[in-house]
């Protein structure tokens, strides 16, 4: 007895042959889009953050320090503000914590406070008039000289003093680590803390943004290669 085959109509064939060449135009497709997607050039960087703004910064090599003084930043420590505080009480009084105050004299003029260091990331107690205050300095985080170099040698005197006066980039710091650090820019000093890098840097693109000053080519590379870690870190203000 012999088995009889069952043909299968041509037209069933035909059929499963279309649903098969269907699926696999769209297999195809689908590959199609993630190969585009994975060529596709990154997202740039975040509008508003420290990335872009340094994006948007002068490049140039540094200029010589000849000609620069302190005095050609004006008088230490004014009361830009006019709020009858000068700008190093200011900082002090902005970042330190559990802050007391002169009950004569001066009113506003910081006595004690503790903080946490922005560049070694240790708690610091500061005390007017004794060793804990002298441990403890006002930094500029764009130093006078460096900002020389870079853009500051043209400006009016005005807009030295205010610059050095000014509360964005002023910084409460380890007396140590701003000796450390002195005139160098973000190309040959960091914060020791590796947590502190991402806001140091974006302050001082912060800084340089809203004085035009420029960046080395050095000091562009290192903070690109800080902010890898951060991308989206913001502006601070103040």
């Amino acid at each position: 007895m012999s088995a009889t085959r069952r043909r299968v109509p041509r037209r069933t064939v035909l059929r499963y042959a279309l649903i098969s060449l269907a699926l696999l135009i769209v297999l195809a497709n689908v590959l199609g889009e993630r190969s585009v997607a994975n060529d596709a050039e990154p997202a740039g960087p975040l509008p508003g953050s420290a990335l872009d703004a340094l994006g948007r910064l002068p490049v140039a090599s540094a200029g010589p320090g000849a000609g620069y003084a302190r005095t050609a930043f004006g008088t230490a420590w004014t009361d830009a503000d006019g709020d009858g505080c000068d700008a190093r009480d200011d900082a002090l009084s902005r970042d330190l914590a559990n802050a007391t105050y002169s009950p004569h004299g001066v009113p506003c003029q910081v006595r004690t406070g503790t903080f946490v260091d922005p560049y070694t990331g240790e708690a610091l107690a500061y005390h007017r008039g004794t060793a804990a205050g002298d441990d403890v300095a006002v930094d500029h985080v764009v130093a006078l000289l460096e900002a020389w170099r870079t853009g500051a040698r043209a400006w009016d005197d005005a807009t030295r003093e205010r610059f050095a006066n000014d509360p964005l980039n002023l910084l409460p710091a380890a007396d140590a680590a701003t000796r450390a650090k002195g005139a160098r820019d973000a190309a040959s000093w960091l914060p020791p803390d590796h947590a502190s890098r991402c806001p140091y840097v974006a302050r001082r693109i912060a800084v340089k943004t809203d004085y035009g000053l420029a960046v080395t080519p050095e000091e562009s590379d290192a903070m690109t290669a800080v902010l890898r870690d951060c991308p989206a870190e913001p502006l601070p203000v103040g």
